[in-house]
């Protein structure tokens, strides 16, 4: 077998290493705070001690599911982050909220959505790996909310 036309590509000098991935108890909740009637958003307390915030818009725009990945990639957004449109004529649309939250198993949540969305499930794992990640580099934060709680307890 001939290996003509295989190069091996060394990074870039300088290049941004990638954060270890979290494992076990750091991407495990202890408590998950939907503030769905308030539309706050939602709070996660993990197992390591940390917490996660995040706005339903903020989480809207980083649904994990293949249709909304794919078009964030090709328009070069990171989970989270939306491109601005521009209208002649601003046209009131209802802030994005969750209508249903439900568990997945014990490894996720499912949204849907006011505008009709429901195809992404939000692990732990890519909450806690991706999302959370991605809205602490954009600055992006839910306030504390008074909700109650989707889950707890210490399982």
């Amino acid at each position: 077998m001939s290996h003509e036309g295989i190069r091996m590509m060394q990074p870039e000098a300088g290049a941004a290493q990638e954060s270890p991935k979290l494992t076990g108890e750091a991407i495990e909740p202890v408590r998950v705070k939907v503030d769905k009637s308030g539309g706050a958003g939602m709070v996660i307390h993990w197992k390591d001690g940390h917490s996660s915030s995040w706005s339903f818009a903020w989480l809207r725009s980083a649904c994990p599911c293949a249709t909304c990945t794919e078009e964030r990639e090709k328009m070069g957004l990171a989970p989270g982050q939306t491109r601005a449109k521009a209208a002649l004529l601003p046209i009131y649309q209802d802030p994005v909220r969750p209508l249903e939250v439900s568990p997945v198993g014990n490894y996720a949540l499912k949204f849907k959505w006011n505008d009709g969305h429901e195809s992404g499930i939000y692990s732990w794992d890519y909450l806690r790996n991706v999302a959370d990640v991605e809205a602490l580099r954009q600055g992006a934060s839910a306030q504390p909310l008074q909700g109650g709680d989707l889950r707890s307890g210490g399982q």
